[in-house]
């Protein structure tokens, strides 16, 4: 696992035996990041991203490299959090980031708090864990911390669909790639 491009291009990740972590493949975080430029190099210079379900840091570290000017880490489990900050030391990323270890929507509403507005979300819970899919997505589609213009991303399993509607939050997008789909919304 590496990054992909921008300023830690090619710089490798490490991620954790025995933990459930399934880090988000290096050729789908490509296409996220290729889809979500659509040409324009500049597309996440200075912007906000929520990383939740962080598991490795993956995708907010390549965020971060591109550009974002706020990279919010959201995981639960102690140990993964521990791995984004080695993963972010191993970069000698020291601002622009923070990591909350803690429950999802918790997470979500200490940020709502701090009256933080995010310009892209990505979200991939365990697939398993299905139903965390509607509970954060419900979520966010009442939360203060999305501007009309921002974008939820979520990871999930080519057999499971989270659904195209959420409160405000609709389906925009489906882009499959292998085992995974990402499900792109905005409100409406």
């Amino acid at each position: 696992m590496r990054v992909i491009a921008g300023k830690f291009r090619s710089r490798p990740l490490q991620s954790l035996r025995g933990l459930d972590l399934r880090p988000t493949a290096d050729r789908l975080r490509e296409t996220l990041f290729n889809v979500l430029a659509a040409g324009r190099m500049d597309v996440l210079e200075g912007k906000v991203w929520l990383d939740l379900c962080a598991g490795t840091g993956a995708v907010g570290i390549e965020a971060l490299s591109r550009g974002a000017g706020q990279v919010y880490f959201v995981e639960s489990s102690a140990a993964a959090a521990g791995l984004i900050r080695r993963n972010l030391a191993s970069l000698e990323v020291v601002t622009g980031f923070e990591i909350l270890t803690d429950d999802v929507v918790r997470a979500l509403r200490q940020l709502e708090a701090k009256k933080v507005t995010a310009d892209f979300i990505f979200l991939d819970p365990p697939y398993r864990k299905m139903g965390d899919y509607e509970q954060i997505l419900g979520f966010l589609s009442q939360s203060r911390l999305l501007q009309p213009e921002s974008q939820v991303i979520a990871e999930h399993d080519k057999h499971f669909d989270p659904g195209n509607e959420f409160g405000s939050l609709r389906r925009t997008r489906v882009l499959r790639q292998g085992d995974a789909v990402l499900s792109f919304y905005r409100r409406e």
